[in-house]
Protein backbone atom coordinates (compact mmCIF):
# COMPACT_ATOMS: atom_id res chain seq x y z
CA UNK A 1 0.00 0.00 0.00
CA UNK A 2 1.41 3.39 -0.99
CA UNK A 3 1.70 6.01 1.76
CA UNK A 4 1.96 9.66 0.81
CA UNK A 5 4.99 11.38 2.28
CA UNK A 6 2.97 14.09 4.01
CA UNK A 7 0.65 11.51 5.61
CA UNK A 8 3.67 9.51 6.78
CA UNK A 9 5.26 12.56 8.35
CA UNK A 10 2.05 13.47 10.18
CA UNK A 11 1.58 9.92 11.48
CA UNK A 12 5.20 9.82 12.62
CA UNK A 13 4.85 13.18 14.30
CA UNK A 14 1.75 12.03 16.18
CA UNK A 15 3.48 8.78 17.16
CA UNK A 16 6.33 10.80 18.63
CA UNK A 17 3.75 12.87 20.51
CA UNK A 18 2.32 9.73 22.13
CA UNK A 19 5.81 8.46 22.97
CA UNK A 20 6.67 11.74 24.63
CA UNK A 21 3.52 11.61 26.77
CA UNK A 22 4.73 8.22 28.04
CA UNK A 23 8.45 8.86 28.41
CA UNK A 24 8.71 12.64 28.81
CA UNK A 25 12.25 13.97 28.82
CA UNK A 26 13.68 10.50 28.24
CA UNK A 27 12.62 10.77 24.61
CA UNK A 28 15.25 12.16 22.26
CA UNK A 29 14.52 12.90 18.63
CA UNK A 30 17.23 12.60 16.00
CA UNK A 31 17.16 13.82 12.43
CA UNK A 32 20.30 11.95 11.48
CA UNK A 33 18.26 10.11 8.87
CA UNK A 34 19.26 6.70 10.21
CA UNK A 35 16.03 6.10 12.16
CA UNK A 36 14.03 3.59 10.10
CA UNK A 37 16.28 4.56 7.16
CA UNK A 38 14.20 7.70 6.65
CA UNK A 39 15.93 10.30 4.45
CA UNK A 40 17.22 13.16 6.57
CA UNK A 41 14.91 15.82 5.10
CA UNK A 42 11.83 13.68 5.64
CA UNK A 43 12.86 12.87 9.21
CA UNK A 44 13.42 16.56 9.87
CA UNK A 45 9.97 17.32 8.46
CA UNK A 46 8.43 14.78 10.86
CA UNK A 47 10.34 16.35 13.74
CA UNK A 48 9.06 19.76 12.66
CA UNK A 49 5.48 18.61 13.11
CA UNK A 50 6.38 17.12 16.47
CA UNK A 51 7.87 20.41 17.66
CA UNK A 52 4.98 22.46 16.28
CA UNK A 53 2.54 20.14 18.04
CA UNK A 54 4.37 20.93 21.26
CA UNK A 55 4.31 24.68 20.63
CA UNK A 56 7.99 25.13 19.77
CA UNK A 57 7.33 27.34 16.77
CA UNK A 58 10.80 28.81 16.09
CA UNK A 59 12.45 25.40 15.91
CA UNK A 60 9.47 23.75 14.26
CA UNK A 61 9.09 26.31 11.49
CA UNK A 62 12.81 26.21 10.69
CA UNK A 63 12.62 22.43 10.39
CA UNK A 64 9.42 22.66 8.37
CA UNK A 65 11.50 24.07 5.51
CA UNK A 66 12.80 20.51 5.02
CA UNK A 67 9.56 19.78 3.17
CA UNK A 68 11.00 21.64 0.17
CA UNK A 69 13.77 19.03 -0.11
CA UNK A 70 11.45 16.02 -0.37
CA UNK A 71 9.99 15.43 -3.87
CA UNK A 72 6.26 14.86 -3.81
CA UNK A 73 5.79 16.11 -0.26
CA UNK A 74 3.98 19.32 -1.09
CA UNK A 75 1.60 20.37 -3.83
CA UNK A 76 1.86 22.00 -6.21
CA UNK A 77 5.58 21.49 -6.71
CA UNK A 78 7.25 24.56 -8.17
CA UNK A 79 10.73 25.31 -9.40
CA UNK A 80 11.82 28.90 -9.87
CA UNK A 81 15.07 30.33 -11.16
CA UNK A 82 14.43 33.42 -9.03
CA UNK A 83 16.05 33.29 -5.57
CA UNK A 84 14.11 32.61 -2.40
CA UNK A 85 13.24 35.66 -0.33
CA UNK A 86 14.65 35.49 3.20
CA UNK A 87 13.03 38.50 4.82
CA UNK A 88 15.37 41.24 3.62
CA UNK A 89 14.04 44.57 2.37
CA UNK A 90 13.17 44.50 -1.34
CA UNK A 91 12.43 48.12 -2.17
CA UNK A 92 12.29 48.60 -5.94
CA UNK A 93 11.85 44.84 -6.53
CA UNK A 94 8.93 42.48 -7.04
CA UNK A 95 8.30 39.49 -4.77
CA UNK A 96 6.10 36.54 -5.75
CA UNK A 97 4.40 34.87 -2.78
CA UNK A 98 2.93 31.52 -3.84
CA UNK A 99 0.53 29.18 -2.11
CA UNK A 100 1.03 25.54 -1.37
CA UNK A 101 -1.18 22.78 -0.01
CA UNK A 102 -4.86 23.46 0.80
CA UNK A 103 -7.39 26.25 1.07
CA UNK A 104 -7.24 26.30 4.86
CA UNK A 105 -3.47 26.70 4.76
CA UNK A 106 -3.86 29.66 2.42
CA UNK A 107 -6.47 31.36 4.59
CA UNK A 108 -4.36 30.80 7.69
CA UNK A 109 -1.13 32.16 6.21
CA UNK A 110 -2.19 35.25 4.28
CA UNK A 111 -2.12 37.04 7.65
CA UNK A 112 1.65 37.41 7.06
CA UNK A 113 1.26 39.45 3.87
CA UNK A 114 1.11 42.91 5.53
CA UNK A 115 4.36 41.99 7.28
CA UNK A 116 5.85 41.07 3.91
CA UNK A 117 4.67 44.29 2.30
CA UNK A 118 6.26 46.31 5.10
CA UNK A 119 9.66 45.24 3.77
CA UNK A 120 9.03 47.35 0.66
CA UNK A 121 8.59 46.63 -3.04
CA UNK A 122 5.75 45.06 -4.96
CA UNK A 123 3.98 41.92 -3.71
CA UNK A 124 2.38 39.44 -6.09
CA UNK A 125 0.22 36.64 -4.69
CA UNK A 126 -0.14 33.40 -6.70
CA UNK A 127 -3.27 31.76 -5.38
CA UNK A 128 -5.95 29.14 -5.99
CA UNK A 129 -8.72 30.57 -8.19
CA UNK A 130 -11.40 29.50 -5.70
CA UNK A 131 -10.15 31.87 -2.96
CA UNK A 132 -8.92 34.69 -5.18
CA UNK A 133 -11.93 37.00 -4.90
CA UNK A 134 -12.16 36.55 -1.14
CA UNK A 135 -8.49 37.49 -0.85
CA UNK A 136 -9.08 40.84 -2.50
CA UNK A 137 -10.02 41.83 1.07
CA UNK A 138 -6.54 40.93 2.35
CA UNK A 139 -4.02 43.68 3.03
CA UNK A 140 -0.44 43.66 1.76
CA UNK A 141 -1.02 42.48 -1.83
CA UNK A 142 -0.47 44.53 -4.97
CA UNK A 143 -1.67 41.94 -7.48
CA UNK A 144 -3.40 38.57 -7.26
CA UNK A 145 -2.50 35.95 -9.89
CA UNK A 146 -4.57 32.83 -10.42
CA UNK A 147 -2.87 29.46 -10.46
CA UNK A 148 -2.46 28.36 -14.07
CA UNK A 149 -2.21 31.87 -15.50
CA UNK A 150 1.04 33.31 -16.92
CA UNK A 151 3.32 34.89 -14.33
CA UNK A 152 4.63 38.44 -14.73
CA UNK A 153 8.30 39.18 -14.19
CA UNK A 154 9.46 39.07 -10.58
CA UNK A 155 12.78 39.23 -8.74
CA UNK A 156 12.24 37.07 -5.66
CA UNK A 157 9.87 34.32 -4.57
CA UNK A 158 8.74 32.62 -1.37
CA UNK A 159 6.04 30.15 -0.34
CA UNK A 160 3.28 31.23 2.02
CA UNK A 161 4.21 28.28 4.23
CA UNK A 162 7.79 29.55 4.48
CA UNK A 163 6.76 32.93 5.92
CA UNK A 164 6.58 31.74 9.57
CA UNK A 165 10.21 30.62 9.28
CA UNK A 166 11.25 33.79 7.43
CA UNK A 167 9.87 35.93 10.26
CA UNK A 168 11.12 33.54 12.99
CA UNK A 169 7.58 33.35 14.29
CA UNK A 170 6.79 32.25 17.82
CA UNK A 171 3.50 32.16 19.69
CA UNK A 172 3.88 35.75 20.89
CA UNK A 173 4.87 37.23 17.52
CA UNK A 174 2.28 35.33 15.47
CA UNK A 175 0.21 37.94 13.60
CA UNK A 176 -3.19 37.66 15.28
CA UNK A 177 -4.88 40.89 14.25
CA UNK A 178 -8.45 39.76 13.65
CA UNK A 179 -10.20 40.09 11.29
CA UNK A 180 -7.65 40.07 8.50
CA UNK A 181 -10.17 39.05 5.85
CA UNK A 182 -13.50 40.66 5.03
CA UNK A 183 -16.62 40.30 2.91
CA UNK A 184 -16.04 41.02 -0.81
CA UNK A 185 -18.24 43.57 -2.53
CA UNK A 186 -19.82 41.01 -4.84
CA UNK A 187 -21.27 37.94 -3.10
CA UNK A 188 -23.09 35.23 -5.05
CA UNK A 189 -26.51 34.45 -3.52
CA UNK A 190 -26.25 37.40 -1.10
CA UNK A 191 -29.97 38.22 -1.34
CA UNK A 192 -31.07 34.61 -0.92
CA UNK A 193 -28.86 34.12 2.13
CA UNK A 194 -30.04 37.38 3.69
CA UNK A 195 -33.69 36.44 3.10
CA UNK A 196 -33.23 33.13 4.92
CA UNK A 197 -31.46 34.76 7.87
CA UNK A 198 -34.24 37.32 8.33
CA UNK A 199 -36.46 34.51 9.62
CA UNK A 200 -34.17 34.00 12.63
CA UNK A 201 -33.91 37.63 13.69
CA UNK A 202 -33.63 37.75 17.46
CA UNK A 203 -32.44 34.16 17.76
CA UNK A 204 -28.90 32.97 18.49
CA UNK A 205 -27.57 31.68 15.18
CA UNK A 206 -25.20 28.69 15.17
CA UNK A 207 -23.57 27.30 12.03
CA UNK A 208 -22.65 23.62 11.84
CA UNK A 209 -20.09 21.72 9.73
CA UNK A 210 -19.08 18.13 10.34
CA UNK A 211 -16.90 16.80 7.53
CA UNK A 212 -13.51 17.81 6.17
CA UNK A 213 -11.66 16.82 3.03
CA UNK A 214 -12.34 13.08 2.49
CA UNK A 215 -8.90 12.75 0.90
CA UNK A 216 -7.29 13.61 4.24
CA UNK A 217 -6.71 10.44 6.33
CA UNK A 218 -7.48 12.17 9.64
CA UNK A 219 -11.03 12.80 8.39
CA UNK A 220 -11.55 9.47 6.66
CA UNK A 221 -10.19 7.49 9.63
CA UNK A 222 -12.38 9.19 12.22
CA UNK A 223 -15.55 10.70 10.72
CA UNK A 224 -17.84 12.76 12.90
CA UNK A 225 -21.31 11.20 13.40
CA UNK A 226 -23.65 14.01 12.39
CA UNK A 227 -26.43 12.59 14.58
CA UNK A 228 -24.48 13.71 17.65
CA UNK A 229 -25.42 17.30 16.82
CA UNK A 230 -29.01 16.40 17.69
CA UNK A 231 -27.98 16.50 21.34
CA UNK A 232 -27.73 20.28 21.00
CA UNK A 233 -31.54 20.39 20.83
CA UNK A 234 -31.67 21.22 24.55
CA UNK A 235 -30.25 24.69 23.89
CA UNK A 236 -33.07 27.25 23.87
CA UNK A 237 -33.62 30.03 21.35
CA UNK A 238 -31.16 28.78 18.73
CA UNK A 239 -31.50 28.87 14.96
CA UNK A 240 -29.28 26.22 13.37
CA UNK A 241 -27.69 26.54 9.94
CA UNK A 242 -25.93 23.79 8.01
CA UNK A 243 -22.79 24.78 6.12
CA UNK A 244 -21.87 21.24 5.07
CA UNK A 245 -21.93 20.64 1.29
CA UNK A 246 -22.66 17.35 -0.39
CA UNK A 247 -23.80 15.41 2.67
CA UNK A 248 -26.90 13.20 2.40
CA UNK A 249 -27.37 13.08 6.19
CA UNK A 250 -28.10 16.23 8.18
CA UNK A 251 -29.00 17.03 11.79
CA UNK A 252 -32.67 16.82 12.71
CA UNK A 253 -32.61 19.85 15.00
CA UNK A 254 -35.65 22.09 15.33
CA UNK A 255 -35.22 25.35 13.39
CA UNK A 256 -32.46 23.80 11.26
CA UNK A 257 -31.90 25.11 7.74
CA UNK A 258 -29.16 24.02 5.35
CA UNK A 259 -27.46 26.96 3.67
CA UNK A 260 -25.04 24.66 1.84
CA UNK A 261 -26.71 24.91 -1.60
CA UNK A 262 -26.06 28.68 -1.52
CA UNK A 263 -22.46 28.47 -0.31
CA UNK A 264 -20.58 27.33 -3.40
CA UNK A 265 -18.03 30.14 -3.14
CA UNK A 266 -15.78 31.34 -0.34
CA UNK A 267 -17.31 34.80 -0.70
CA UNK A 268 -20.78 33.40 0.01
CA UNK A 269 -19.45 31.38 2.93
CA UNK A 270 -17.83 34.49 4.39
CA UNK A 271 -21.05 36.48 4.00
CA UNK A 272 -23.16 33.75 5.63
CA UNK A 273 -20.67 33.37 8.48
CA UNK A 274 -20.86 37.10 9.13
CA UNK A 275 -24.52 36.55 10.05
CA UNK A 276 -23.71 33.83 12.59
CA UNK A 277 -23.14 34.19 16.32
CA UNK A 278 -21.15 30.95 16.51
CA UNK A 279 -19.68 28.19 14.34
CA UNK A 280 -19.29 24.60 15.53
CA UNK A 281 -17.09 22.59 13.19
CA UNK A 282 -14.54 19.86 12.84
CA UNK A 283 -11.09 20.78 11.46
CA UNK A 284 -12.11 22.21 8.09
CA UNK A 285 -11.30 25.11 5.80
CA UNK A 286 -14.45 26.73 7.20
CA UNK A 287 -12.77 26.92 10.61
CA UNK A 288 -9.93 28.95 9.11
CA UNK A 289 -12.33 31.22 7.27
CA UNK A 290 -14.33 31.87 10.44
CA UNK A 291 -11.12 32.45 12.39
CA UNK A 292 -9.85 34.95 9.83
CA UNK A 293 -13.19 36.79 10.00
CA UNK A 294 -13.25 36.80 13.81
CA UNK A 295 -16.38 34.63 14.07
CA UNK A 296 -16.52 32.79 17.44
CA UNK A 297 -15.79 29.15 16.71
CA UNK A 298 -15.89 25.88 18.63
CA UNK A 299 -13.43 23.54 16.91
CA UNK A 300 -13.84 19.77 17.30
CA UNK A 301 -10.38 18.18 17.13
CA UNK A 302 -9.50 14.51 16.89
CA UNK A 303 -7.19 12.71 19.31
CA UNK A 304 -4.35 13.02 16.81
CA UNK A 305 -4.60 16.70 15.91
CA UNK A 306 -3.07 18.57 13.04
CA UNK A 307 0.13 20.20 14.26
CA UNK A 308 -1.29 23.75 14.11
CA UNK A 309 -3.74 23.03 16.94
CA UNK A 310 -0.94 21.85 19.24
CA UNK A 311 -1.66 19.83 22.38
CA UNK A 312 -3.54 20.08 25.66
CA UNK A 313 -4.92 23.58 25.23
CA UNK A 314 -8.40 24.86 24.52
CA UNK A 315 -7.35 28.05 22.72
CA UNK A 316 -5.39 28.81 19.58
CA UNK A 317 -2.78 31.53 19.04
CA UNK A 318 -3.85 31.51 15.39
CA UNK A 319 -7.44 32.52 16.09
CA UNK A 320 -8.31 34.36 19.33
CA UNK A 321 -12.07 33.79 18.87
CA UNK A 322 -11.63 30.00 18.69
CA UNK A 323 -12.09 27.44 21.46
CA UNK A 324 -10.86 23.90 20.96
CA UNK A 325 -12.63 20.75 22.14
CA UNK A 326 -10.45 17.65 21.88
CA UNK A 327 -11.15 13.94 21.80
CA UNK A 328 -9.92 12.51 25.14
CA UNK A 329 -9.29 9.19 23.42
CA UNK A 330 -9.27 7.98 19.80
CA UNK A 331 -12.65 8.19 18.00
CA UNK A 332 -14.48 9.52 21.07
CA UNK A 333 -16.64 12.26 19.56
CA UNK A 334 -19.33 11.57 22.16
CA UNK A 335 -17.20 13.06 24.93
CA UNK A 336 -16.49 16.10 22.75
CA UNK A 337 -20.20 16.80 22.24
CA UNK A 338 -20.83 16.31 25.95
CA UNK A 339 -18.24 19.00 26.69
CA UNK A 340 -19.73 21.35 24.09
CA UNK A 341 -23.27 20.94 25.41
CA UNK A 342 -22.03 21.68 28.92
CA UNK A 343 -20.09 24.75 27.77
CA UNK A 344 -23.00 26.16 25.76
CA UNK A 345 -25.50 25.42 28.52
CA UNK A 346 -23.38 27.35 31.00
CA UNK A 347 -22.67 30.13 28.51
CA UNK A 348 -26.25 30.61 27.32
Amino acid sequence: MAIRANDFAEKLGNTLKILESKFGNQLEISTSGNFLDIPKARAEFAEAKFNLLNGDMPKGWDQYEARLQVPGLITPERYFKEPRWNGETFVGKTLLVHYEQGFGDTLMLVRFLPQVKAQGGRVLLLIQPQVAYLLTTCQGVDQIILQGKPLPTFDLQVSLFSLPAVFQTDQKSLPAGIPYLGIPQQVPNRESIAEILVASAGQFRIALAWAGDPDQPRYADCPFPVSLFNRLEILPGVAWYGFQPGCPVEPTLTDYVSLAPLLGTFSAQAYALSGMDLLITVDTTLAHLAGALGIPTLLLVSYEPNFRWMLERDDSPWYPAMRIFRQPRPRDWDAVLTAIVLALTEGM
